[in-house]
């Protein structure tokens, strides 16, 4: 799996023109599924997420996780997380999961983070979204459970 969390004071998503999620401070996520990942991986990355000291305290050091300040999640689903551009100009997918896989273990690791966060809200699997966002820092944060 690979997720970029990015720490906002504000996000939102919508499909359409109508407003589908939003959140005020915490993490956006985009998260994509590859072929190899399962359930554990899902678990293995909300954990090391829900755990990261990203958010400032009194003094302005980045010494506080997500549950420290209250914060709110926001999930987007993207498959473009495993492009693979190496041949060419056009990008190829071919190591994201299928569509099933994706959806499934992208639902599951929705479900951990409800578990852990009392505001969580999602995109549209699968749907063309527009994302709107205020990056505090800028803090933008790329994980790859490959790596993890």
């Amino acid at each position: 799996m690979r997720a970029v969390v990015q720490r906002v004071s504000h996000a939102r998503v919508s499909i359409g023109g109508e407003l589908v999620g939003s959140i005020r401070r915490g993490y956006l996520i985009l998260l994509g599924v590859g072929h190899a990942d399962t359930r554990e991986t899902a678990e293995k990355l909300w954990g090391k997420i829900f755990a990261l000291r990203i958010n400032d305290d009194a003094e302005g050091k980045t010494n506080l996780a997500l549950d420290d300040v209250a914060g709110e999640v926001l999930v987007v689903s993207q498959f473009t997380l495993f492009a693979n551009c190496k041949k060419g100009r056009r990008p190829s997918f071919t190591e994201a999961a299928p569509p099933a896989q994706a959806t499934e273990l992208y639902e599951y690791f929705v479900s951990l983070a409800r578990a852990d966060v009392p505001h969580v809200a999602t995109g549209r699997f699968g749907a063309n979204m527009q994302v709107e966002l205020v990056n505090d820092g800028p803090f933008t944060i790329v994980l790859d459970t490959n790596e993890l």
